[in-house]
C-alpha cells in the first residue's frame, strides 16, 4: 500500500557503508522519502536502464518500418527532418532527465506529471502515456509480419500472401504478433532479472547490427553524402516538392524518436536511480539519434535507384537486399526481427510499470489487483497480463481494417508526445516559481543549471509544434473521419480519461493522491 508522501529534506540515512546492501538500503530510504516503500526487486544497473529506453525507440525496428513515409513525402531531403526532430526531442529528454532524477519513482511521466502539475493534468500525463504504450505494444509486435515471411516462407502460417494489406497477411500478422506478445508477457511475469537479461542481450545484438549494417551500406555506396542536398524524389510525391511535403516527411522521425522515458518507469528497480536514470534517458536519445541519422544517410547512398519508386514503397528492406545480396540481407533481417521482439518487450515492461504505479495510488479501475506485487518475483504480474491482453485485442483490429490500425498507431504517437508536453509545461510553470531551487539537493541529482529555463521553453515550444504537425489533417483520398482520426482519437482518449479520473475521486472508490501537500523550499529540490 502507498504511504503518505513526505516532502521533507532528505537525511541521507543508509548512505554510509559499502556494497550492494548499503546501496539498496539507501535507495529504499530515498524512495520512502518520496512516499513509497520498496516492493519491487532493485536489480538493474546502468546497462539495463539504458536498454529499456533504447529498445523502446528501437531504430532498427522503426526505421525499417517507417523509411517509406519519409522518402515518399520528402525525397532525399527528408534526411534533414531527422536532425530537426532529434534536437527537439533532445530538449524534451533533457527536461525529463532532470525531473526523473528528482523523482525516481516507477511510472515515469505519471509520477513526474502529478508532482509538477497536481490534479487532472498530472494524472492525464500518465493516462495518455499508458494508452499510447498499449497501442505501441501491438504496433511493434505486428512488425514481425513485415520481416519473418521474407526470411523464411514457413513463417506465413495462414494463406500465401504475406502483404499486410491482404487478408492472409493481416491474419498471419495477428497470429505472429499475438505469439510474440504472449512470449513477452511470460518473460515479464518471470521477473525483472529475466526481462533485463533478454533485453540486454537483444539491445547488444541490435547495436551491433546497426553498426554492421551502417558499415556495410557505406561500403556498398553508389553515390556520395551530398545526395542529401539534392532535391531528388520518387515518382509523384503526394504533397509535392515544397514545405508541405517536408512537414509530412517529418512524421517519420517523429514516429521513431519517442518512448525514451521508459528508463524512468524502472526507477524503483534500478540501483542509484537519481544518477543512472537521467543518464539512461539521454544515452538512449543520443544513441538513437546518431545511429538513425547514419543509417538514413547510408541507405540513401547505397540505394540502387532514387527515382524508380521502390524506396517509397519497399523502403529500407529493398536497399539492404539489393545492396548486400539476399543471403547477407536475410542475416540482417533476422537481427531486425530480434530487435522487434526486444522492442515489444521493452514497451510492455514500461507500460506495466506505469499501470502499477497508477494503480498503487488508486488512480485506475481494478487498482488493488493491478497494484499487487508477486511475493516470489517481486514483479507486478497482473499489469503485464492486462497490457498483453489489451495489445492482442488491438491486433485484431488490424485483421478487420488495416488502415484503421495504422490510424490508431499514429494516434498513439500523438498521445505519448502530448503526455510529454503536459510534464514539460508543468515543469515550466514550476520553474517560473523557483523550482528546483538553489542548494540542498540530494546527492547525484541531475540538473540543467542555468540553461534549465531556456531548455524548458524550447521543449514546450517544440512539443506544441510537433503535436500540431502530427495531428494536422492531410488529404489523401480518405473519408473525412479518417482524415481527422488522430484528433478524434485524442479527444476520445481524453474524454474517457477524465471519466476514469472523476470515478477514482469518488469517496467510495479507490483513492488517488493527485494533490501532494504544500512543499517546503527544501522539498522543491527532491
Amino acid at each position: 500500500m502507498r504511504d503518505p508522501i513526505s516532502t521533507g529534506a532528505p537525511d541521507h540515512r543508509g548512505a554510509a557503508g559499502a556494497g550492494a546492501a548499503a546501496q539498496d538500503s539507501s535507495d529504499a530510504d530515498d524512495l520512502a522519502r518520496l512516499g513509497y516503500r520498496q516492493e519491487l526487486r532493485r536489480d538493474l544497473g546502468s546497462l539495463s536502464a539504458f536498454a529499456a529506453g533504447f529498445s523502446y525507440v528501437s531504430i532498427l525496428t522503426t526505421v525499417f518500418q517507417l523509411f517509406v513515409i519519409g522518402y515518399a513525402f520528402g525525397g532525399t531531403r527528408f534526411f534533414w527532418t531527422w536532425p530537426v526532430v532529434f534536437l527537439g526531442q533532445l530538449a524534451v529528454a533533457l527536461n525529463l532527465a532532470e525531473v526523473g532524477s528528482h523523482y525516481p519513482v516507477a511510472g515515469s511521466v505519471y509520477q513526474w506529471g502529478r508532482r509538477v502539475s497536481p490534479g487532472a493534468p498530472g494524472w492525464l500525463a500518465g493516462w495518455l502515456k499508458l494508452v499510447g504504450d498499449v497501442v505501441s505494444v501491438a504496433a511493434a509486435a505486428i512488425a514481425l509480419q513485415a520481416i519473418l515471411p521474407s526470411v523464411w516462407g514457413g513463417f506465413q502460417l495462414l494463406g500465401g500472401d504475406p502483404s499486410l494489406t491482404s487478408r492472409d497477411g493481416a491474419a498471419n500478422a495477428v497470429l505472429l504478433g499475438a505469439g510474440l506478445v504472449a512470449l513477452t508477457t511470460a518473460i515479464n511475469m518471470a521477473g525483472v532479472r529475466a526481462m533485463a537479461w533478454v533485453n540486454d542481450v537483444g539491445v547488444m545484438a541490435e547495436l551491433g547490427g546497426v553498426v554492421l549494417l551502417i558499415g556495410a551500406l557505406f561500403l556498398h555506396a553508389v553515390r556520395g553524402p551530398a545526395v542529401v542536398l539534392e532535391p531528388i524524389y520518387g515518382p509523384s510525391p503526394p504533397l509535392g516538392t515544397g514545405a508541405a511535403g517536408l512537414l509530412a516527411a517529418a512524421l517519420m522521425p517523429a514516429y521513431v524518436l519517442y518512448g525514451f522515458d521508459s528508463a524512468g518507469s524502472l526507477a524503483e528497480e534500478t540501483q542509484s536511480p537519481r544518477r543512472i536514470i537521467p543518464r539512461a534517458i539521454l544515452k538512449a536519445v543520443v544513441a538513437s539519434g546518431v545511429g538513425g541519422a547514419l543509417l538514413l544517410l547510408a541507405a540513401l547512398m547505397a540505394a540502387p535507384s532514387l527515382t524508380d519508386g521502390r524506396l517509397a514503397t519497399e523502403g529500407l528492406a529493398y536497399v539492404v537486399v539489393s545492396a548486400l545480396g539476399p543471403t547477407l540481407g536475410k542475416v540482417f533481417l533476422v537481427d531486425v526481427a530480434l530487435a522487434v521482439c526486444v522492442c515489444t518487450l521493452a514497451i510492455q515492461t514500461g507500460a506495466s510499470r506505469l499501470a502499477f504505479s497508477m494503480a498503487r495510488d488508486g488512480a485506475l479501475p481494478c487498482a488493488p489487483a493491478l497494484a499487487r506485487v508477486s511475493p516470489r518475483t517481486k514483479t507486478p504480474v497482473v499489469p503485464a497480463i492486462a497490457v498483453g491482453a489489451l495489445a492482442c485485442g488491438m491486433l485484431v483490429v488490424n485483421y478487420g481494417e488495416a488502415q484503421l490500425f495504422v490510424l490508431i498507431t499514429e494516434t498513439a504517437v500523438l498521445l505519448v508526445n502530448l503526455s510529454y508536453l503536459l510534464v514539460t509545461a508543468g515543469m515550466l510553470l514550476r520553474r517560473l516559481r523557483g523550482w528546483p531551487g538553489g542548494s540542498g539537493a540530494p546527492a547525484g541529482v541531475f540538473s540543467l543549471g542555468r540553461t534549465g529555463l531556456a531548455l524548458n521553453v524550447a521543449a514546450v515550444a517544440w512539443g506544441v509544434a510537433l503535436i500540431a504537425n502530427i495531428a494536422w489533417p492531410r488529404r489523401g483520398g480518405e473519408s473525412t473521419w479518417m482524415e481527422y482520426f488522430p484528433v478524434i482519437g485524442v479527444a476520445g482518449t481524453l474524454a474517457v480519461g477524465l471519466a476514469v479520473f472523476a470515478a477514482t475521486q469518488r469517496p467510495s472508490g479507490a483513492r488517488v493522491a493527485v494533490s501532494p501537500p504544500r512543499e517546503s523550499s527544501a522539498s522543491l529540490l527532491s
